[in-house]
C-alpha cells in the first residue's frame, strides 16, 4: 500500500469501521509521509498529521493552530449557499472565548466534582450489569448494556426525565452515524443537520424551564450561566448541551463495547484481568487508547510554519488523527498489542492541550465502575456472532456485539 492510497481512509466513513485496513494505513502514513497532504473532490484539502507527537505539538500550541472555522473533517456543502445552525460549543470555540465556557461547567468535572457522583455510577453499573444478567445469556452488548449505560449517567446530570432518555439515545446515534446507513436518519439527505435542529428544539425547552424554575443540576448551570456579565446566548448554552448530551455518553459507550471486543480477542488479557480486578484502572485506559472514540480534530494555522519539516501555510488546516497517534510505535511499545496492564500510557485519546477532554474523570469513573462490577460476575464470555464497527469520519465505535455468557 502506497502512501497516497493509504491516505484515502480519511474520507471513507467505511474505512473506520475495518480496524485491519485503517490500522494497516496508517501504519504506512507514519512511516513514509507523517504530514500528508489528503485531496479529495468532496472535501476541502488539508495535512493528515499521524505521528503522536506532532498531534500533541499542534494540540498544545492553541494559538498557532486553532478550532475555527473548520473543526472537524466534513464534506464541502453541496449548496454553497447553505449554512449549519450557529450553535456554538466548545469544540468551535478558541480562546478568549473558550476559557470562559469551559469555567461554566469544569467544576462539575473535576476529579472533586466527579468523586461525588461515584456512588450514583456504581448503582447504574450495578443495574445494567442485572440488565444483562436477566437477557439470558445471551444479548448485544453495545445495543442492550453499554449504550444505555453512560447515557444514564449524563443525563441524570444534566437533570433530564428518564422518559426521554430514548430520544437522547436515537438523535445522539443519528447525529454522529449520519454516515452509516445503518444508523443514519432515513430518508434524509441531511440526516446531521436533522438530528441537530432536533436537539436544539429540545434543548431550547430545557433552556427556557430551567431559567424559569432553576434547580441543582448542571442543566440549570448551563442555562443560567453568565458570561461577561450578560446571560448565556441561547446557542451557546444549546451548544453546551449538545456537546455533553452527544460526546458526555457515545465515545464512552464505543470504548466499552470495543474494550470487551478487544478482551475477547485477547483470552490471556481477560483472563490476567479476572485474576486481578486492581488491573481495571489500566485495562479501561487501554481500551480507550485501542478505540480512540474520537477520530479526528481538525485545525487551522494562524500563520505560516512547518510540521515535521513539511511547509504549512497560514490558513491551511490539519487533521488530528487520534487512532493513528495511539498506535505510534515511537511511543507505545508493542502497540499493536492490547495490554490490560499498560503503564505508562501516554494516549491522546481524550485529546491534549486546552481543549483536553472535559469529561476525562467522567468517563474513567464509569469505564472502571462497570468492569469492576461485570467481570467478577462473569464466568465465561464468547462471542455470539460477528461485531460491527460504525461507518463515521468522526465519532464512533462497536454498533453490534453479539455475546453469549454465563454469569455466577
Amino acid at each position: 500500500m502506497d502512501s497516497e492510497t493509504a491516505a484515502t481512509v480519511f474520507t471513507d466513513p467505511r474505512a473506520y469501521a475495518d480496524n485491519e485496513r485503517f490500522y494497516a494505513a496508517t501504519a504506512v502514513l507514519r512511516r513514509e509521509s507523517p504530514v500528508h497532504l489528503v485531496e479529495h473532490p468532496e472535501y476541502n484539502p488539508f495535512w493528515a498529521i499521524t505521528k503522536h507527537e506532532d498531534v500533541m505539538t499542534i494540540a498544545r500550541d492553541a494559538a498557532l493552530w486553532i478550532n475555527a472555522p473548520r473543526t472537524a473533517l466534513g464534506p464541502k456543502p453541496k449548496d454553497e449557499s447553505s449554512q449549519d445552525i450557529p450553535i456554538r460549543s466548545l469544540v468551535q470555540m478558541d480562546a478568549p472565548d473558550h476559557p470562559v465556557y469551559r469555567h461554566i461547567s469544569a467544576d462539575w468535572f473535576k476529579p472533586l466534582g466527579v468523586r461525588r457522583l461515584r456512588a450514583r455510577i456504581e448503582e447504574l453499573a450495578r443495574r445494567f450489569v442485572d440488565q444483562m444478567a436477566d437477557l439470558g445469556g445471551e444479548c448485544d452488548f453495545f445495543v442492550d448494556v453499554v449504550s444505555h449505560y453512560p447515557l444514564y449517567v449524563i443525563m441524570s446530570l444534566l437533570g433530564l426525565p428518564e422518559q426521554d432518555f430514548p430520544r437522547m439515545l436515537k438523535l445522539t446515534q443519528e447525529l454522529f452515524g449520519a454516515d452509516d446507513e445503518d444508523m443514519a436518519r432515513k430518508g434524509d439527505e441531511q440526516a446531521h443537520m436533522a438530528a441537530l435542529i432536533d436537539f436544539f428544539q429540545y434543548f431550547q425547552t430545557v433552556i427556557a424551564d430551567r431559567r424559569a424554575n432553576p434547580t441543582d443540576d448542571l442543566g440549570s448551570v448551563i442555562a443560567n450561566a453568565r458570561i461577561n456579565g450578560e446571560p448565556i446566548g441561547e446557542m451557546e448554552a444549546a451548544g453546551y448541551y449538545v456537546l455533553i448530551a452527544t460526546a458526555g455518553h457515545d465515545t464512552t459507550s464505543s470504548a466499552l463495547a470495543g474494550g470487551l471486543h478487544a478482551l475477547l480477542e485477547n483470552p490471556d488479557q481477560w483472563r490476567r484481568l479476572s485474576g486481578d480486578l486492581s488491573l481495571v484502572p489500566t485495562a479501561f485506559d487501554e481500551m480507550i487508547r485501542w478505540v480512540s472514540p474520537v477520530k479526528q480534530f481538525m485545525r487551522t494555522a494562524t500563520e505560516d510554519t512547518v510540521v515535521r519539516g513539511v511547509p504549512i501555510a497560514a490558513g491551511e488546516s490539519v487533521l488530528l488523527s487520534y487512532p493513528s497517534a495511539n498506535r505510534d510505535e515511537d511511543v507505545f511499545d508493542n502497540a499493536d498489542v492490547f495490554d490490560v496492564g499498560r503503564s505508562p500510557n501516554r494516549h491522546v485519546a481524550f485529546g491534549f492541550g486546552a481543549h483536553y477532554c472535559l469529561g476525562t474523570h467522567l468517563a474513567r469513573l464509569e469505564g472502571q465502575a462497570l468492569y469492576a462490577e461485570l467481570v467478577p460476575r462473569l464466568r465465561s464470555i464468547e462471542l455470539a456472532g460477528t461485531p460491527e464497527y460504525m461507518e463515521t469520519l468522526f465519532v464512533g465505535g462497536p454498533k453490534r456485539l453479539p455475546v453469549r455468557f454465563k454469569m455466577a
